[in-house]
Formats: structure tokens, C-alpha cells, sequence
């Protein structure tokens, strides 16, 4: 576990401004990093998941958001980027790199193990992501033997799901809001709507939102709904 947390850089960290009593690991989506978001023409776009979330966060609330380590990605030919895990395909039942997207999670668990050392409990965690980030919040969180404030999974999947819902050790009633846009290119709508379904058979306390128009990205009325979700399992003590 701590092997592969040491690959990790440094993440972003977005201090609370007020007592620090709740922290939110966020993981950004392929090819971007903790302080940087692209577009997929590689184009850069904005200063990332950090800013947004620092935006919609309240002063009491840590962020962290690390940056995956750089590797070869067989779904774009090899080239090397950040990436939390080998993608190997986005076939809904294409294979899948269990070994790499497990070392992954063993990776986020060590971050969120760290929170708790600087006095932070499990249940004030909350873990959330963008596309393949997303994707590592939601097996990261089910897979976690402690009971963690909730997950933000947006424009993503379920990873290994096949695994489910044996592979679900805890975590089964924590909140999830779990957010789509209906003309996603890149991670198809569908996949959110079977992630959905399949989690609603074995996690009940899940949302899913459905946003007009959205391709892979975010807009207002999603981070206004990650807002709100926020402000209810993390409120201030």
C-alpha cells in the first residue's frame, strides 16, 4: 500500500480557512492532474478539480486532490500520461486492469489513512472523482473497511463490477450522488445508468443525476448539486 502511494506527486492541497474538522480526497479523470484539467484534444482548460471544489467547499472542509503517476494507456496507444490505472478499453464489458486499478485504491486508502493520523475520523471522509477518477472513488469507498462520510462520482463508472456485491466490504449506506450527462462521448451515459443500477442492488443511498445536454465535463447546476450534497454529510461541528 504505501509502495504505490509513494509514486503518487504531490497533491494539491486546499487548506480549510476555518477548524479543520472534514476532508475531501477528490481524483481527476485521464490525463489531467490534481492542479490541471485538459481537454481531449489536449488543450489546456482550467486550474482543475481543485478550484472548482474549493469554490463549492465550506470553511471547514480540507480538499486533497492528488495527481495520479504518469503511465502508458492502451486505450490511447500507449502514450504516456497520468492515469490512475491502465484503461484498457471502454467497452462496457471490455477487460480491465484489476491489479493496476486495486494497487490504485490501495493508494487512496493510505490518503485517507493519513487524514485520519491529523485527527480527522472516517465517517468526516469523503472521497469523489471525475470520470476515471470517479470511477476509483466508488471501488476505493466499497472497498474500504471503515464507514466514510459518502462519495461524489461524476461521469464515471463502476470499476470490476463483475466483483460486486461480494467485493463491497463496507460502505453499503453511505450517501453517493452519482451525476451524468446524457451526451457524454467519452463515457457513455449508459454506463452511468448501469452503474447506477447495479449499486442501487447492494448501496441503496445512491442518487443519480442526469444533466440535458452535458458531454463529458461539468456545468453550474452539477456543482450546485455537488454543493448541496456537500453541505449535507459534511456539515460544520
Amino acid at each position: 500500500m504505501g509502495g504505490n502511494a509513494s509514486k503518487m506527486a504531490a497533491p494539491v492541497v486546499v487548506n480549510a480557512t476555518a477548524k479543520h474538522t472534514a476532508t475531501i480526497i477528490f481524483l481527476h479523470g485521464l490525463g489531467d492532474t490534481g492542479y490541471e484539467a485538459y481537454s481531449h484534444t489536449g488543450d489546456y482548460v482550467s486550474h482543475g478539480w481543485a478550484s472548482a471544489m474549493a469554490a463549492i467547499g465550506l470553511p471547514h472542509i480540507k480538499f486533497i486532490c492528488p495527481t495520479a503517476q504518469v503511465m502508458p494507456v492502451t486505450l490511447n496507444a500507449g502514450f504516456r500520461m497520468p492515469s490512475w490505472f491502465d484503461l484498457k478499453s471502454l467497452d462496457v464489458d471490455g477487460p480491465e486492469d484489476g491489479d493496476g486499478i486495486k494497487k490504485a485504491r490501495d493508494g487512496i486508502h493510505h490518503l485517507i489513512e493519513e487524514e485520519v493520523k491529523n485527527g480527522i475520523p472516517h465517517e468526516r471522509i469523503m472521497l469523489g472523482g471525475f470520470s476515471q477518477g470517479g470511477a476509483l472513488a466508488l471501488y476505493s469507498t466499497f472497498t474500504h473497511t471503515k464507514t466514510l462520510a459518502g462519495v461524489v462520482g461524476l461521469s464515471c463508472w463502476l470499476p470490476l463490477r463483475e466483483e460486486f456485491p461480494q467485493a463491497a466490504i463496507s460502505n453499503t449506506g453511505s450517501p453517493i450522488i452519482q451525476c451524468h450527462g446524457d451526451c457524454d462521448p467519452i463515457v457513455p451515459y449508459k454506463f452511468g445508468q448501469i452503474t447506477s443500477q447495479l449499486i442501487k442492488k447492494f448501496a441503496g443511498n445512491i442518487e443519480f443525476k442526469t444533466y440535458r445536454g452535458m458531454m463529458h465535463s461539468s456545468c453550474e447546476e452539477e456543482m450546485a448539486d455537488i454543493k448541496k450534497f456537500i453541505a449535507k454529510y459534511l456539515p460544520a461541528v
